[in-house]
């Protein structure tokens, strides 16, 4: 993999515009106008993502509107993720810079940086099969899928991925705590669904029995993820053109809460 890296971290955004950030940096290094780029960045209030081709149906848009939850499309596929108390990472690179071609190979990579940066911060992560799970549920994190994170059985976390000619953007979510009862309404999962997350998922805090402060969580899920990139990480922005893609897509990312 290339040596140096830009390091994006950004505050809490809105969803539209975190997904139109990702999706602008994924063409700037297609047309060989930015550099691999790893980017963290926070949520300004509890959303879900959509996958690119997902069914609308499969969230509940009267429960997000009451509750105060944005929705947004990704440019990755999958199923939906509420993202809550999280830190959520995108990574953008390619052939050009070591990533092997192809959704299973770079996964394999990329996700080996993920483990471990989990390792970094005392949780003993592997990419590890699980069973296939309820493939008619519309949560992420009933579902399982060749790039899970995993505590024992447990599913910690899930990443998704989109190619653009030879450049690959992956982003996914380090979850530090998680509301399964809201996630089971806003998904329409049931108090059965509420209990499967339940038992089938865990977090940072839960796994390591204590909530971390959040400046020693980045500066150890950092030194984790170089390790396993192999990179060094600069610290860097969003270059005039990326801001400019972004804003101009926000709202193809966008969806509407529901009226009434």
């Amino acid at each position: 993999m290339t040596a140096t890296w830009r390091l994006i971290i950004d505050g809490a955004g809105d969803g539209a515009w975190n997904m139109a950030v990702d999706r602008a940096m994924l063409d700037a290094h297609e047309s060989g106008a930015a550099p691999p780029t790893l980017r963290l960045y926070r949520w300004d209030r509890p959303t879900v993502s959509l996958g690119r081709f997902q069914k609308l149906d499969d969230v509940d848009l009267e429960v997000c509107a009451a509750e105060g939850i944005g929705v947004c499309r990704r440019p990755t596929g999958g199923r939906g993720v509420l993202h809550d108390d999280e830190i959520t990472y995108s990574i953008v690179a390619g052939v050009r810079d070591g990533l092997p071609r192809g959704v299973s190979a770079s996964y394999r990579i990329l996700c080996g940086a993920l483990v471990e940066a989990y390792r970094e911060i005392g949780v003993p992560a592997d990419l590890t099969p699980r069973p296939r799970g309820d493939r008619g549920a519309g949560a992420c994190y009933l579902h399982a899928t060749a790039a899970d994170l995993s505590l024992g059985a447990a599913k910690l976390s899930g990443s998704a991925q989109v190619w653009s000619g030879a450049s690959c953007l992956q982003h996914g979510s380090f979850v530090i705590s998680r509301d399964v009862a809201r996630e089971a309404r806003v998904f329409r999962l049931g108090e059965a669904g509420a209990d499967a997350l339940d038992r089938q998922t865990d977090t940072i805090s839960g796994a390591l029995g204590a909530r971390p402060e959040d400046l020693d969580l980045i500066d150890a899920l950092l030194r984790g993820l170089a390790r396993g990139l192999g990179a060094s990480l600069t610290r860097g922005a969003l270059s005039a053109l990326e801001s400019r893609e972004a804003e101009q897509q926000a709202d193809a990312f966008r969806v509407e809460r529901a009226s009434g």
